[in-house]
């Protein structure tokens, strides 16, 4: 049993394991970040679903309803095998904490490093009725601390998920054939690009919904996409912030997955992205906002060193207003990674 606590009649933790493969990488042979979220969500769907149906009680599927921040550490690359390993750490009456590790290994060498670090949290849907939040069996924990720090995790990312939702009436339209040529480079609307993608059951879980991992996986492109084209370089993932699922996404739906530019530092780019959902198979439903996140890429060389960023030109008041939102964050999240230094540099 893992020394933070383990799900009491659920697994302890489980290991997905997968070699990379040429189409999973781009043109640097760097494997995409939403190959990586999309492993990620796969193995924190199985420990938390296994865990949810480990008691007598009404079948369920768990379903992803947030995405904590996710730091991409170091690139995998194409030939590494990604060993995703995932553990439950707090359960709530509703929702299940998993926290998810994924270390690249070289098969060749043997080396290996860590890459990713990612919390999850999912909510257990009947499959009978699949409106219906089933209860979830309550683990074990090694030490009272451990419930403590992860009822206030809870608390934290409900909150946060309330905030995002009051906010999540923003509008991105859809762009799919722009004239670009009439644009300037590296404002805005040069860069903004949009992904419609028609839902099938290849992309659903057994509810008849879309995993989300597919649906991290579309947005990663078009974030991805949105920064290739501000750069014209080879760009990664460097982080993704809170991803939060809104809405459940049905089979038969059309989504249309839009990213725009919001911030650019020196060397990196936020690029926020939205997910809108036309129920088609459900008529009696307008359009409707289903999933919300930010990314921040980097640029980098042929020799996979970092390249300074183009500055994001606003025009608008509204461009002004984002890139200062933006600025907020990145200037909270950089405060934060050197107190994390300095805290570790005293232990």
């Amino acid at each position: 049993m893992s020394e933070r606590g383990a799900a009491g009649p659920g697994p302890a933790a489980i290991q997905v394991s997968r070699i990379m493969r040429p189409d999973d990488a781009n043109f640097a042979g760097n494997v995409h970040g939403g190959i990586i979220l999309k492993m990620i969500e796969e193995a924190g769907a199985i420990i938390s679903t296994r865990h949810c149906n480990s008691q007598d009680g009404e079948p369920c599927v768990a379903a992803l309803a947030r995405v904590e921040r996710t730091d991409f550490l170091s690139p995998v690359c194409i030939g590494e095998v990604a060993n995703v390993s995932a553990e439950i750490t707090y359960t709530s009456r509703h929702s299940v904490e998993v926290q998810v590790n994924v270390m690249s290994e070289n098969i060749l060498t043997g080396a290996k490093k860590v890459t990713n670090k990612a919390t999850l949290w999912y909510v257990p849907l009947s499959l009978k009725n699949v409106n219906k939040v089933v209860e979830v069996p309550p683990i074990q924990y090694v030490r009272k601390e451990q419930e403590e720090e992860g009822k206030k995790r809870y608390e934290e990312q409900k909150l946060d998920r309330l905030e995002t939702k009051q906010r999540n009436g923003d509008v991105i339209f859809p762009i799919i054939n722009p004239d670009r040529q009439t644009k300037e480079p590296h404002t805005v609307g040069y860069s903004q690009s949009s992904l419609i993608h028609l839902v099938g059951p290849s992309d659903c879980t057994l509810l008849g919904f879309v995993h989300g991992g597919v649906t991290m996986k579309l947005m990663d492109e078009v974030a991805g996409i949105v920064a290739a084209r501000h750069c014209k370089t080879n760009i990664v993932t460097a982080s993704v912030d809170a991803i939060n699922f809104h809405e459940k996404i049905k089979k038969g739906s059309v989504i249309t997955i839009s990213g725009r530019m919001t911030f650019t530092s020196n060397k990196s780019m936020e690029i926020e992205v939205f997910v809108d959902a036309d129920p088609f198979v459900d008529e009696a439903r307008e359009r409707y906002r289903a999933v919300s996140a930010f990314f921040t890429y980097v640029s980098l060389s042929k020799e996979g060193k970092p390249l300074p960023v183009p500055q994001l030109l606003t025009e608008t008041e509204d461009e002004k207003r984002r890139f200062e939102e933006g600025k907020g964050r990145y200037l909270q999240t950089k405060a934060k990674r050197q107190a994390q230094l300095q805290q570790a540099a005293l232990q």
